[in-house]
């Protein structure tokens, strides 16, 4: 046995290899896989496939694969993984050239749109005298993250009353309305809405654009790739129907 493919542990004579950890990390969970990095990890799957094979020799030492439980479960699975294998066969072979994937984009930019943005940030208070009496103090010069800390209820007031960028639609009507139409630099009068009273302050913002080509490609690819397994698949179904008796009911 090669050195890239040494043999961990044996159960019985049925050997386990180290490509058989390895594929063991590969068919979990990205996520899950990353606490079984290094040594000790492997050691973890290891003893899990070890386990594993246990069962197995238990199994068919006591005939489970005579019962007809068994059976009828074997019989299901292999229904189910014929049908996904089938399923695989008839939409292999899907290719997508640059060439569609750039006249689709062409054809398509209304659906690229990244929409238009705005950077704000907000003091919010519960009463309209308190709103008020901060805006004046705004308008005579105070610090507008100051006294977002101060006074701000939104759990925002820790960075200043900074809401970051959101898109229209994101925030309620009445608060929306009103900082999509104020210009960058600017500082509102008190808004009302169902949460209290709003002074918001517009830092920036970003207009509507279309995504570049570039950045959106292999989004591209993987629409076009599966509108034509779709059809492959539909294809090989409409067919299979007239070759066999179908009776909806």
């Amino acid at each position: 046995m090669t050195e890239e493919n040494k043999v961990l542990a044996s159960v019985d004579g049925m050997d386990i290899h180290e490509s058989d950890v390895d594929a063991y990390l590969k068919s979990m969970n990205p996520q899950m896989a990353m606490q079984f990095q290094g040594e000790e990890g492997k050691k973890h799957v290891l003893d899990e496939l070890i386990r594993q094979e246990l069962l197995l020799k238990d199994a068919l030492d006591n005939k489970m694969d005579e019962e007809e439980e068994f059976k009828k479960v074997f019989e299901d699975t292999k229904r189910s993984l014929l049908k996904s294998y089938n399923f695989s066969k008839a939409i292999e072979g899907v290719e997508v050239s640059d060439d569609e994937t750039k006249a689709f984009y062409d054809e398509n930019k209304q659906f690229f749109k990244k929409p238009e943005s705005v950077h704000a940030a907000h003091i919010l208070v519960d009463n309209e005298d308190k709103a008020k009496e901060i805006a004046q103090k705004l308008d005579e010069g105070a610090d507008f993250e100051e006294l977002a800390k101060e006074h701000s209820t939104c759990p925002s007031s820790e960075r200043g009353g900074d809401l970051g960028s959101f898109g229209r639609g994101q925030m309620v009507p009445e608060f929306d309305e009103k900082v999509f139409a104020m210009k960058d630099g600017t500082i509102s009068e008190p808004v009302k809405t169902q949460f209290g009273y709003h002074i918001i302050k517009r830092i920036g913002s970003e207009p509507e654009v279309v995504r570049d080509y570039d950045e959106v490609k292999s989004e591209i690819n993987m629409e076009i790739t599966r509108r034509k397994q779709q059809e492959k698949y539909l294809e090989k179904v409409n067919g299979l129907e007239k070759k066999y008796n179908v009776v909806r009911k």
